[in-house]
């Protein structure tokens, strides 16, 4: 699945494969999230809303 991240680096927008579904945080106060990669191997992370995670991670 592709989802946009916003490179730090670069400061634009690139779209790159989610590698992992991750949340932070503890019970009544979670946040979401999609993990993925740059070409050079550089970290992405995204935060979504919760209905996003839960829908891309089922499909």
């Amino acid at each position: 699945m592709k989802h946009t991240f916003y490179d730090v680096k670069a400061k634009a927008k690139v779209n790159a494969d989610v590698t992992e579904f991750v949340t932070y945080g503890e019970a009544g106060r979670m946040r979401y999230a999609f993990k993925g990669k740059t070409a050079d191997g550089r970290s992405l992370t995204a935060f979504v809303s919760k209905d996003v995670w839960e829908k891309a991670k089922k499909g």
